[in-house]
């Protein structure tokens, strides 16, 4: 019997993993993946950035862990020889508007202690020299990173930690006996004393599985990527975002240099028609049917209905797309971008409407569920393992616990 299974092959999943090991060395650890690699969806699927924490509102979970998470995560890549760059963002204002949220945004990071610097129109452009904008803010701790490096650095770790992992097993009931939690799979029985729910995408119908209530609904929301033709790459040299609306949940498209030097532009944001849905033509008859039978999703789309729009038209013209670039970099042109991967943001959405806006963790008998964890999760998750790790009840039977959080586990 295992001490601990962890329902979840992403990152949050194997963060957690790789925090219970250290915390409990000598407790059986299993981590369950359907799919046949590690990362396979959203983890595998993001943009690389290694987030600031300037964004979040003061105070929550998403600003604390998305600041410690940056520099536990450039320490974990240091320490482990992962390829990553701490190279700073830059924040635009395109027109005089824009300029009060701006400054906004510039004391929501000195209130969330983030290293910013509030620089003119020709300071942007001494960083980013082809951004048209009439002010901007310097984000000094953003960073990037490959995240499918960083998960499977995790799984090794939980590997030497004496931890078992196991693909292409997807949980299909739990049951609950008298002294243990039988999780049934397509690929054989596991019995275990507790249950860590990290399945993303899905995290909501586990937590359902387990009885326990959510208290939310995963409503999943596409994001689609165009990518910059190596010759026009010059024109971005790191991270470009625009002031983001704050009545709309999405950041707006940005330009996003990656780890490996090529340089991605978006993304829009749609809704999905199936939970793991990458392209347009993705459908799944019961992942439609649960949103478009869900209030919450009319009381969202009725608010965003006019940002909605651009985002769809977005998606189906490149030449709109193109257009709302252009307001960041006018050099771009639609010959400049070809299409590139698109992820999946499983967002928990309230049946009245309001998106869950920080991480939600919600306990369970014998179990914790991790309900809604998106951007910056991947920042985050060192910190985030840590956090679901603290609210697991002592585990008496496993000998006193490992009280220093420290992942030097070499």
């Amino acid at each position: 019997m295992y001490d601990f299974a962890i329902i979840g092959g992403g990152i949050v999943g194997l963060s957690t993993g790789m925090a219970l090991g250290k915390k409990y060395p000598n407790a059986r650890i299993l981590v369950l993946e359907k799919e046949s690699k590690l990362a396979f969806h959203q983890t595998g699927n993001n943009s690389g950035v290694i987030h600031s924490g300037i964004y979040y509102k003061p105070g929550s979970f998403k600003a604390k862990f998305s600041r410690d998470g940056s520099r536990s995560m450039v320490e974990f890549c240091q320490e482990h020889g992962i390829d990553h760059e701490v190279c700073g963002k830059v924040i635009v204002a395109t027109d005089e508007a824009e300029l009060p949220r701006l400054e906004n945004l510039y004391k929501r990071g000195l209130e969330n202690g983030i290293p910013v610097k509030r620089i003119s129109s020709a300071e942007v452009r001494e960083i980013e020299p082809h951004v048209s904008c009439v002010g901007g803010i310097q984000v000094f701790s953003t960073g990037i990173v490959n995240y499918k490096q960083v998960c499977h650095k995790y799984a090794e770790l939980i590997a030497q930690q004496g931890g078992e992992i196991r693909l292409n097993t997807k949980v299909e009931r739990i049951v609950k006996s008298s002294d243990r939690l039988v999780l049934e799979t397509n690929n054989g029985n596991f019995d275990t004393r507790f249950i860590v729910n990290c399945a993303g995408l899905h995290s909501d119908r586990i937590a359902k599985l387990g009885n326990v209530e959510a208290t939310a609904k995963i409503v999943p929301f596409r994001g689609e990527y165009y990518e910059l033709t190596p010759e026009k790459r010059y024109l971005v040299k790191g991270l470009i975002y625009p002031v983001p609306n704050p009545d709309f949940p999405f950041l707006g498209v940005h330009f996003t240099r990656m780890i490996d030097g090529t340089v991605h532009a978006g993304p829009n944001a749609v809704l999905s028609l199936k939970r793991e849905g990458y392209k347009k033509t993705d459908f799944d008859l019961r992942d439609f049917a649960e949103v478009m039978t869900f209030p919450g999703f009319w009381k969202l789309a009725a608010k965003h209905a006019d940002e909605g729009i651009k985002e769809i038209i977005r998606s189906f013209s490149k030449a709109a797309f193109t257009r709302s670039l252009q307001k960041l970099i006018p050099e771009v042109q639609a010959s400049d971008i070809v299409p590139t991967h698109a992820g999946v943001r499983a967002q928990a959405l309230m049946n009245d409407g309001k998106l869950v806006d920080d991480f939600l963790i919600i306990q369970g008998q014998n179990s914790v569920h991790v309900c809604n964890a998106p951007s910056p999760a991947a920042t985050s998750s060192i910190e985030i393992g840590k956090a679901i790790v603290a609210q697991i009840p002592e585990q008496s039977h496993l000998g006193t616990a490992q009280t220093d959080v420290n992942f030097s586990l070499r």
